[in-house]
């Protein structure tokens, strides 16, 4: 199926690992042009180069979502390089702190900066490119955690605001032609991964945990979530809007605790 996605700009945030490494991927074989960022100077050389050895056009900025004058010099720095932008997945994401008693409320604050804000800032500055260009899409990368509670509170807390911004979002930008959806994955196994740490360091819990929560004995794989995204940016998903769509495999709940 042709996705309709060849030369699109496409802007990823926190692209060079994990879910939004494979994003990166996903999207570069559809034949997007890439922005990327990390806070990592080695991680984002290093991906923006192999992407560049296989003839994709990328830029990559070493940035801090966390910090909303980062976001916009991100998306500014991106645009500027490739001409503009038509797609964006706010994907950054994580958690401070941990249960309610023993958290902060700078341990909220950072882990609502990471995940809700950081999503807000992206949006915002990426919408004046995607007006120029007469529409966009958008996929904010929340979590099954948005909607099926479990500890830590602020964690989950941030995933369904971001489930919430979606479709108040998708709303609000209708009449520019931008699309906006939340893909809400579950547990996701990735090299170097929370979950591939949590399985060395814990490996009967976390044997327990798989049989016990996935229907196929599995967690899931970041191509698995990338296709997802590819599939709800592009041309063939015009009316999915406001959405959120879980990529879990039926999981139960979304902690091995």
């Amino acid at each position: 199926m042709d996705l309709g996605l060849t030369g699109k700009i496409a802007l990823v945030t926190g692209g060079t690992r994990g879910l939004g490494w494979a994003t990166v991927q996903r999207l570069a074989a559809e034949g997007c042009d890439i922005g990327l960022c990390s806070r990592s100077a080695d991680a984002v050389e290093e991906r923006t180069s192999a992407l560049q050895r296989q003839e994709i056009r990328a830029h990559g900025v070493v940035a801090d979502m966390t910090q909303p004058a980062e976001v916009e010099r991100f998306v500014e720095e991106c645009a500027s390089a490739l001409g503009s932008v038509d797609l964006l997945v706010a994907n950054v994401g994580g958690s401070a702190g941990a249960g309610l008693l023993e958290t902060t409320r700078d341990d909220w604050i950072r882990t609502f900066d990471l995940n809700l804000f950081h999503a807000v800032a992206a949006v915002r500055a990426a919408v004046p490119h995607m007006q120029q260009r007469g529409g966009g899409s958008v996929a904010i990368i929340a979590s099954i955690s948005g909607s099926k509670p479990a500890p830590r509170g602020q964690y989950g807390a941030a995933k369904a605001a971001e489930i919430f911004l979606a479709g108040a979002l998708a709303w609000e930008l209708a009449p520019h032609r931008i699309r906006v959806n939340a893909v809400s994955p579950g547990s996701i196994m990735f090299p170097d991964g929370g979950w591939e740490r949590f399985e060395a360091n814990n490996p009967d819990r976390f044997t327990q945990f798989q049989e016990r929560e996935f229907p196929w004995g599995r967690l899931g794989r970041a191509e698995e979530v990338a296709d997802v995204v590819a599939f709800v940016l592009s041309e063939r998903a015009n009316w999915i809007n406001g959405a959120n769509i879980p990529v879990d495999g039926a999981q139960g709940r979304p902690n091995a605790f």
